[in-house]
Formats: structure tokens, sequence, C-alpha cells
């Protein structure tokens, strides 16, 4: 094991969490990296801000290259693990090679342990945590996969914290872990990390708080599933691989309200937040009786509901459980399993091959029984366990209509024919279909302190490719600094920067702080160019670019990609083709990360 600490320039230009794991990611791999190969390093990475007072600052990036999209690959979780990481005296942990044999690692009080995990290999999320704090320290947190990261499921993620299953979801990071034998992650210490002036931390933390906990407060009571019939409302809830576009009544059965009055048994707040949208559910009868943990989020009830036809509550717990004690990403296996509904109801899979099963929209049963046979790559299941993208390209021609994907990452379940800021972010991030660059914000709430002063349009199309430049980001601040992007909405970035000056000392000003998050951004561009990303991967699906809803609250409306995409390029002074110019290469310091492209 080696120790390293980057220099100050480095940690102010990358902040931490996704943006170091960028810096290392574009220093140590390439296009010959294979991502399930030795040289594929994993990164488990906090920020500056983790393990302080900062609200909800207990979060903790996954970097890697991706299996599931070939590209930069980067998940995000909260819980309690990243803070247990920083009191244990390491900020971040970078795993190269595989192991001989399953091992894990015990990393506590400035010390990292390799265990042996031989008796961990084959059991699930929720056993390797008890087992493991077992043998460990009975509060340390532990990073764990289950038997999709083992066999090698493109979108295996990683979770913590046990039943409560906070998840690393997206980007198959779960199965880079599996391929390095490593079965888990287990952390504890009792030192906090210092910062440079706790008084101003605290008395801004003092005053927020209370401002926090009023503005989120349907977060504290319904959690993320409190969105799905307003999503409804507005045809941004996909229904049927997204073809549906007016779905209320049914959201009403599987939405938060009703998961409140029905399942919902406590509220699970990760470490330093005051907004605790955690869901914890139990079902006492019925066919699914006995799921007991985390409950469902919005993502979840859409990709594992809505998006399936499936409109039972109870089951989706069930599903959603299943996924997180086998370690998987419920947003891609969701997409998985609708492609295959869909590609069996046209002809191309038949009985032949699901076993002599009838994939059918709606069936709890099916889903339930996908999901396992994804996560043992059983039957069917090998091929849809390759993603959407792979799955399409085997079973061939005629199915690319309908295998909804962006750069091989199944999308966020929210749809650009609601807010079109959506279809910009989902052609332009780096990830793939992802929500996390939050241009939906842009037709919801205004930030004015970074220069998004007005609520946009539901269905404009100007401003959008400047201002989603913009929210992306800040977007990648939030995930360098490792905080919950709900304090979008409710602390100003006056204040985040407040918080960073007072826990590092530094005398960053609002144009350094932003400029970060654009050279972030920018980086990540570059290492996806390296491996052949441009102007021509920046779209978004044929379903969503050109299918009208016959009814719901987008009715016949889809979004004008190419004059929202030409704003955003000159918005980030890039060119024709979607790469950075000399310029500003020049301008973000990135000029030998990628060769000059333009003027």
């Amino acid at each position: 094991m080696e120790t390293f600490c980057p220099d100050e320039e480095i940690l102010r230009g990358f902040i931490g969490g996704g943006g170091l794991g960028a810096r290392m990611l574009q220093d140590e791999t390439g296009p010959k990296t294979n991502p399930l190969g030795p040289d594929n390093p994993l990164m488990l990475f906090t920020g500056p801000l983790t393990g302080t007072r900062a609200i909800t600052s207990s979060r903790y990036a996954v970097v890697a290259k991706s299996p599931l999209t070939g590209i930069a690959g980067e998940a995000d979780s909260g819980g309690y693990w990243g803070a247990l990481l920083k009191f244990a005296g390491y900020d971040g942990l970078m795993i190269t090679g595989q192991a001989e044999s399953p091992v894990y690692l015990w990393v506590h009080d400035g010390e990292v342990e390799i265990r042996d995990a031989g008796h961990l290999w084959g059991k699930d999320t929720f056993e390797v945590d008890e087992i493991i704090r077992g043998e460990t320290h009975k509060k340390a947190s532990v990073a764990s996969i289950g038997q999709a990261g083992e066999n090698l499921v493109a979108f295996a993620c990683v979770m913590n914290e046990g039943k409560h299953s906070r998840a690393a979801g997206r980007t198959g990071l779960g199965a880079v872990m599996g391929s390095k034998k490593l079965k888990a992650v287990a952390v504890h210490g009792k030192d906090s990390p210092k910062v440079a002036d706790p008084k101003a931390l605290g008395d801004s933390v003092k005053g927020l708080a209370p401002v926090i906990v009023e503005k989120m407060k349907r977060y504290t009571l319904l959690g993320t599933p409190g969105g799905v019939v307003s999503n409804a409302l507005i045809s941004d809830l996909p229904v049927k691989n997204w073809t549906i576009g007016d779905w209320v009544k049914d959201a009403e059965v599987i939405g938060g309200e009703r998961m409140a009055k029905t399942v919902l048994v406590g509220r699970y707040y990760c470490r330093g937040c005051v907004i605790g949208c955690g869901r914890t559910v139990r079902v006492d009868s019925g066919p699914y009786k006995g799921v007991d943990g985390g409950g469902p989020e919005y993502e979840t009830l859409a990709g594992l509901g809505s998006l399936c036809l499936v409109n039972d509550l109870e089951a989706i717990c069930m599903a959603n459980e299943l996924c997180n004690r086998y370690g998987i990403d419920t947003i891609s296996a969701g997409g998985v399993i609708a492609f295959a509904l869909e590609a069996y109801e046209k002809g191309f899979l038949t009985k032949g091959d699901t076993g002599g099963q009838e994939l059918r929209w709606g069936d709890p049963s099916v889903v339930l029984d996908l999901v396992r046979k994804i996560a043992f790559r059983e039957g069917i299941g090998d091929l849809l366990a390759c993603g959407v993208r792979k799955a399409s390209e085997e079973l061939g021609k005629g199915t690319e209509g309908f295998a909804i994907h962006v750069k091989g990452l199944e999308p966020a379940f929210h749809d650009p024919r609601a807010m079109s800021s959506l279809a910009v972010g989902y052609a332009t991030h780096n990830r793939g279909a992802c929500h996390r660059g939050n241009s939906h914000a842009l037709e919801r709430y205004t930030i004015p302190d970074i220069g998004h002063t007005r609520v946009l349009g539901r269905m404009e199309s100007g401003e959008k490719g400047t201002k989603t430049a913009l929210l992306q980001n800040y977007s990648e601040l939030f995930n360098s600094l490792k905080l919950c992007q709900f304090l979008f909405s409710c602390v100003p970035a006056s204040s985040i920067l407040g918080w960073v000056r007072a826990v590092t000392g530094w005398d960053m000003e609002m144009e350094e702080f932003l400029q970060a998050g654009e050279r972030i951004f920018n980086l990540k561009r570059l290492y996806n160019m390296r491996h052949g990303v441009s102007r021509k991967d920046d779209t978004i699906p044929h379903r969503i670019a050109t299918l009208r809803f016959a009814d719901g609250g987008s009715k016949d409306f889809v979004p004008d990609l190419e004059p929202m995409l030409e704003e955003y390029y000159k918005a980030r002074g890039w060119d024709a083709d979607g790469g950075p110019t000399r310029r500003k290469l020049a301008e973000l310091g990135l000029e030998h990360d990628a060769p000059p492209r333009g003027a």
C-alpha cells in the first residue's frame, strides 16, 4: 500500500470526489484500458466537506472506467461511509490490480488491512454488512457488492449501510469491484477532519439548517417517491418504455403518499443531514411478505414500476430489495427489463430465448424473475446483464428504435418531453443520459448567485443550452465537494463557497469556484473524446426525440435539440464537433490533456 497527497494546485483545481477522480482517471487509464482488467483503478474518494459539520456532507464518489459505457464512469452514495473513511484517516482509496481470491478491506484508525473474503463470496449485501461488522466494529460502515458485482453485471453497483441501502448506483462500478475480487471495504474511525475556521462553518450551518428543514419538508415526509404523482401530471414519469403520456391514476397507487399510508415504517437520515429523505419499508402480509429495509426511491418506482407497467407498490418494494441485496442499479435494471418486454412483444425475443417464460407488461412476477436472472446471469439474464445498448446490438436491426440509452447509459427517469432542458442535458452529460447535471432545475427554481435568475418554461428552447452548461458545472462542484444535490434549491452558492473557505482556508472567490466545476466537466469530456465521443454521440433516443404523446401533461410536444445543442457548444467554448477549443483548454489549464481543436 502506498499513500499520496496531491499538491494544492490539483486540489483547488479539481476539489475532490468526482473531480479528483476524473483527474486520476485521465492520468491512469486510456482507450486500451479494459474496464474489467487489473489496470482500471477503482477509486473511492470523499471531498473536502465530507465528515465536517457541513449539512449532507457524508457522501463519497466511486470512479473508474465504466464497463457499461466504456467511457468515464462515476457513481455517488450517501449514508455514513464517506465520513467514517475520513474519520479513519483517509480522504480516498485507489485500488488497482486483481486479487487471486476474494478479499475485503478493513480501513480503521490510520490502518488498512486486507482480509480473506472467501466466506463472503456469493452472499448478498445485507448479509455481508452484518457479517463484516461482526468481524470488525459494530459501528463500521461497509461498502460491498452483491452477486451482481461478483458476476460482472455491467450495471452492478456498490451498496453501503446494509438494509438502509445507500447505493453508488450508476455506470457499473460494482462490476469493476467484482473484477478485482474485492467483496467489500469496511471503514471506521474516530478522528474528525480538521477545519480551518470551525466557528464560521458552525455559524453558517446553524443559520441554514432551519431554512433547509422548512424548504425540504416534503422530502422529509414523502422522500423522492413524493414526486411520482406530480411528475406523472406533466408526463415526466416514463411509462411502458417511454411510450405513454398519461398514467396519473396508476401513479397514485405506487407514489409516496400511498407508501406513507401503507408500507412506510421509518425514515433514514444520512450522517449530517437534516432532511431524512430515506424510506424504511416493511411488508407484513401477502405474496411479498418479508420485505424489510430501504424503500424504493422515485427512480426505482419509475424503472421497476411505471416503465414496465407495474402498478403494485408491494411488488416494487420486493424488486427494490432484490436489487439492493444483489447490488443492481435500479435505473439500468428498469431500462433493460422494459427493453426486454418490448422486444418480446415485437417478436425479437421468443419463448425459446426466455426458457419458456412469457414476458408480459405489468406482470410483477416477470420483473422479479428477470432481476434475479440478471444478477446471476441465468438464461436471458446473461444478455440483459450487458445493458440496453449491447442487448440491442445482439438482437439486431429493428431493436434500436426502442433501445433507450445515451452513450450506453440508460436514462434517469425524467422525460425531456416534459422539461426540454433534459434533452440537451442527457445528450451532453459525460456519464450518458444522466440527470445529475440538474438541468431540470432551470424549469423549477432560480439560483441567482451563479446566474440562473429566471425560471424557464418547460417547453421553451431559448437559454436552455447556455443554462444547462452552467448547471452542469455547478453540479460538478457538489459531486466533488460531496454534498447532496438537494441543497441546490435551498442553499445559496455563496454559502456553499463559504463552507469551502471555512473548511480549507482557501481564499477562493466565486469565479475560481465556478471555474473549477467547468474544468472538471471539460476534463471528463476530454477523457471521453479519447474514447471516440464527439457530436455524433450528443443525442437523445429516437423515441424521445420523435414520439409525441397523445395525451397527458406534455401532449404533442417533443424537444428541439439542435438549437439547444448549438447554443450549448457556443456557451462552453467548444467547436462544431463538440470539443473544447485551444482557447478554452488554455483558460482552464487543460492544454496537455487533449490535442487542440479549433481556433
